[in-house]
């Protein structure tokens, strides 16, 4: 799809955007027990080295190789560079250092009050006026991530809030940055951005990881490298590059609320995965998340202020 095609589709009965946010849902809401098992052997900075200098290399490769150009336009470059930022940097590093301090299920969850940032950002830098659907599947999806966290966060202590501070931050880069790739039309394809924000991301990630001490290749459980390949090829690349695809094609708040699929996916693979427990918050969260994404994806194209 191209840049100028995408701006414009995206329309409430797009199948497409079903099967685009359906799979990002799948990769990004797996990813998160992935990361949380190989977390168990790999410190943080290595585990973001390696998945960012991974994903550079493969998709930038399979870009050339399909015959995309990979040079970006000078005009882009910022906007790139901000993007990454945002949406690949500050939001991987919050997650990981987030994930080593609180349970996989509560820090998704706290990730993805993403779509109240991103809808609220989009009123006064893009002139989106949310409608009465998307405000109702505004309120669903915070009802349910609220019943998901449950009144144990009003009641932790100091010391158990740095977690949940990191999440948040996760949280308002990954916003953050939806709105700075939003606001341009692309020349480049999806692929090629994300595959330079990773290498712009990966050189001091790099740097950093020669400070951490890691174990030998040989010394890693199956468990962790099944965890790897599933977070480089199906997160870092593949959603990664989906996601960017989603942003062009829907509107701010059609693609930040849709996103409240990927914490269902996240907490379901942390029961079956992790073996977190099943409860009936957890049901009604499902069921509020649920009918947060149907109304939003329902609904018309929001006007313009």
């Amino acid at each position: 799809m191209s840049a100028t095609t995408a701006g414009t589709a995206g329309t409430g009965r797009d199948p497409v955007k079903y099967a685009l946010i359906a799979t990002v849902s799948l990769f990004w809401g797996l990813n998160w027990p992935a990361v949380k098992t190989i977390l168990t052997q790999m410190p943080p900075l290595s585990l973001r080295a390696i998945g960012f200098t991974a994903g550079a290399i493969l998709l930038l490769g399979a870009a050339r190789l399909s015959g995309q150009r990979l040079r970006v336009d000078r005009a882009e470059m910022p906007s790139l560079l901000l993007g990454g930022l945002f949406n690949v940097l500050a939001f991987n590093l919050c997650t990981a250092f987030g994930q080593t301090m609180m349970a996989t299920s509560q820090a998704a969850i706290i990730a993805f009050t993403m779509p109240v940032w991103a809808t609220l950002l989009a009123i006064p830098l893009l002139g989106e006026r949310p409608g009465g659907r998307q405000i109702a599947g505004l309120v669903c999806g915070l009802a349910g991530l609220l019943v998901l966290m449950g009144p144990e966060a009003l009641s932790a202590p100091p010391a158990a809030l740095l977690g949940p501070a990191l999440m948040l931050g996760a949280a308002l880069a990954w916003a953050s940055g939806t709105i700075v790739m939003k606001r341009r039309v692309w020349r480049a394809h999806p692929t090629v951005i994300t595959g330079w924000q990773y290498v712009f991301c990966a050189l001091p990630m790099i740097a950093a990881a020669t400070t951490e001490t890691r174990p030998a290749l040989a010394d890693l459980h199956p468990a962790v490298w099944v965890g790897f390949a599933w977070h480089i090829l199906c997160s870092i690349c593949a959603a990664q590059a989906l996601w960017y695809v989603t942003v062009r094609r829907l509107t701010v708040g059609e693609a930040a609320v849709s996103t409240l699929l990927i914490p269902i996916v996240g907490v379901g693979g942390a029961v079956l995965i992790l073996g977190d427990p099943v409860t009936p918050r957890l049901a009604v969260a499902l069921l509020l998340i649920l009918t947060a994404v149907a109304c939003v994806l329902g609904a018309k194209r929001p006007p313009k202020g």
